[in-house]
């Protein structure tokens, strides 16, 4: 197996970097993930703690809300906020609504949601991703933002993996 960062064909290059990356991210993420049970995905590490599953909505909803900031340039609106705002903000509300769902319906989130970025990236030139843009009240730019979206993962993914080792010495 080859683990490169390069361009990928239907992407311009500095897009085909990016997705390059996301795309490893992701390859990483579902291997710390692969053959998880409904009841190892549910486990809660604390009281206030997030299970797996959880963390793996969240994944999925820090993307989509950027794509509609980013693609979209709107703040989500009420109906995407009843399917999306428990995995984003997580918390109690993540707790009590994200579980007894098996692995592969956290996969087919993240697999759709990706699907839609990767079309909308399709359509970009590698200028746009220097484009200037306020993000979060900073100067940023487009690449900077899509870097946050697979580095957040990444973060979490190794909350996922300190999981998994507690599940291990239940």
């Amino acid at each position: 197996m080859e683990v490169k960062i390069e361009p990928l064909k239907g992407f311009t290059p500095q897009i085909g970097h990016l997705v390059s990356q996301m795309n490893y991210a992701r390859k990483t993420t579902l291997e710390a993930v692969s053959g998880l049970t409904i009841s190892e995905l549910d486990f809660l590490p604390s009281e206030d703690g997030n299970s797996i599953g959880a963390l793996l909505l969240h994944i999925a909803a820090v993307e989509v809300g950027f794509q509609i900031e980013i693609f979209e340039g709107r703040r989500p609106n009420e109906q995407e906020m009843l399917e999306w705002g428990s995995p984003f903000s997580l918390g109690e509300k993540g707790r009590r609504d994200i579980k007894g769902y098996p692995l592969e319906f956290y996969i087919t989130k993240l697999e759709e949601v990706r699907h839609k970025t990767l079309q909308k990236f399709a359509t970009l030139t590698d200028d746009w991703l220097y484009e200037s843009r306020l993000w979060d009240n900073y100067s940023s730019n487009n690449y900077f933002i899509w870097f946050h979206v697979f580095e957040d993962e990444i973060n979490h993914r190794g909350q996922i993996r300190i999981i998994k080792k507690m599940l291990s010495q239940e």
